[in-house]
């Protein structure tokens, strides 16, 4: 019997809601900035930085030092990327999350509880892309606290808004998720979700070869996309 249960969210579940969508996004930073290191881009940039000024001062040290201090700059826009980022979700669709998801049609707002504490989330409403509006749902703010991943939870979670969205008549749920989000990618893909595209979120972005990937799934009995 599963240790948790799969519910439709309450007000009372506000804040734990909330802050587990920030630590969830949070926890990912350094992930992204791993990658960022591990680009070409990125490696020759800090090479091409030592070398200059080791030419321009002629201590390998102060290069050295200039590297790091160019190191925690790029954690620090990595950081504040993903801290932007919970602050834009926090202060619009998680503002109020009644609003956005039980009253408005063809949404739906779910938690999972465990041990009577919210360690799992998960929303669904029509796509921000004009294109699949009225074809497809959009999955959203899919979250697991870490303490409970592992356990199918992620799992329930998604087939909720699979059921509700063929219940509703929509041939596709879409999905966005960056490419850090090995786990994430892993299970939507096992729940039978393709990419389709994929894009970066800004200039910076693109800078920093960081890239959001775009899913779908096509539910049964319905049309497949192009």
């Amino acid at each position: 019997m599963a240790s948790y249960r799969i519910r439709q969210y309450r007000d009372q579940d506000y804040d734990d809601v909330r802050t587990l969508f920030a630590r969830g996004i949070l926890e990912h930073a350094p992930a992204g900035y791993r990658h960022i290191l591990r680009t070409a881009r990125a490696q020759l940039g800090l090479l091409a930085l030592f070398v200059a000024v080791r030419v321009a001062v002629g201590y390998w040290v102060l290069g050295l030092g200039v590297v790091a201090l160019a190191l925690v700059a790029v954690w620090l826009v990595v950081r504040s990327i993903s801290t932007s980022y919970v602050q834009q979700a926090l202060s619009t669709d998680l503002y109020d999350i009644r609003d956005s998801y039980l009253r408005a049609p063809d949404s739906c707002f779910w938690v999972a509880e465990a041990g009577g504490a919210v360690v799992g989330m998960v929303a669904v409403a029509p796509p921000d892309d004009p294109a699949e509006r009225g074809v497809a749902l959009e999955l959203k703010r899919m979250s697991v606290s870490k303490d409970y991943r592992g356990r199918g939870i992620s799992k329930a979670l998604c087939g909720e808004v699979l059921r509700f969205t063929r219940a509703r008549g929509y041939g596709a749920v879409v999905l966005s998720t960056s490419m850090v989000q090995v786990a994430a990618q892993r299970l939507y893909e096992g729940q039978g979700f393709r990419r389709v595209g994929t894009s970066s979120p800004s200039l910076l972005g693109s800078l920093l070869c960081f890239q959001i990937f775009q899913y779908r799934c096509d539910l049964p009995g319905r049309t497949a996309a192009p």
